[in-house]
């Protein structure tokens, strides 16, 4: 048999593997946030993930050095989502809206930044995660700023207040659920909530606009 033949007769089998460890890894990365999203950092087990996941929990340190690796590897995702949406061309009312359906779409990675933000040791400081973070809150107090040049936002108020107000708008259906039921009368994960609250976010902005007396 000729080496080309044998290179032939391999390649569909290696590309499975590759095809494996893709499958493998995106089951473990889900199951990982429903975990961590759940139970925080500490309170995860590798055999939980991996009993979720329905796979060996070897793979976990096979394919992420172990729960730490896995864990950075979920909170890099989480910044590199949020960096894509702020760098978008977009008016500040449609950046929120892409916020909030991201986080009614999937609450975890909001519940995650919970937990994070309420128990993370120092020894998980994620210098490149970070960055990732500073560069999506930089680029989004810029868009602040350019609404306020374009007179969407009143110029008295600080874009930097103006970001941590819409993002605690945007976590609040993930983080306080049966509230944000009881108040709006729609579970947050119903399209209904979402018409509602979109509508609300979105009146909430205008209002935030300069609004000056008339002259008489």
């Amino acid at each position: 048999m000729s080496s080309d033949a044998a290179k032939s007769r391999r390649s569909p089998q290696s590309e499975e593997r590759v095809r494996d460890a893709e499958r493998s890894g995106r089951a473990l990365v889900d199951a990982a946030l429903s975990e961590f999203s759940a139970k925080g950092y500490a309170g995860t087990r590798i055999q939980d993930i991996a009993n979720r996941a329905g796979l060996n929990k070897q793979l976990i340190s096979y394919y992420f050095g172990g729960k730490e690796g896995l864990y950075r590897e979920i909170q890099g995702r989480s910044a590199e989502r949020g960096k894509m949406v702020a760098e978008t061309d977009q008016t500040l009312e449609e950046i929120a809206l892409q916020y909030l359906d991201a986080g009614l779409r999937d609450p975890r990675y909001i519940r995650l930044a919970l937990w994070r933000g309420l128990t993370d040791p120092a020894e998980f400081e994620n210098a490149d995660v970070d960055a990732l973070e500073d560069q999506m809150l930089d680029q989004d107090v810029t868009n602040i700023e350019r609404a306020q040049a374009r007179g969407e936002i009143a110029a008295d108020l600080d874009p930097g207040f103006v970001r941590l107000i819409l993002m605690s708008i945007v976590m609040a259906p993930g983080v306080l659920p049966r509230s944000a039921h009881h108040l709006l009368g729609h579970d947050p994960g119903s399209a209904e909530f979402r018409a509602k609250y979109g509508e609300q976010v979105q009146r909430l902005i205008a209002h935030l606009q300069d609004h000056k007396p008339d002259a008489s």
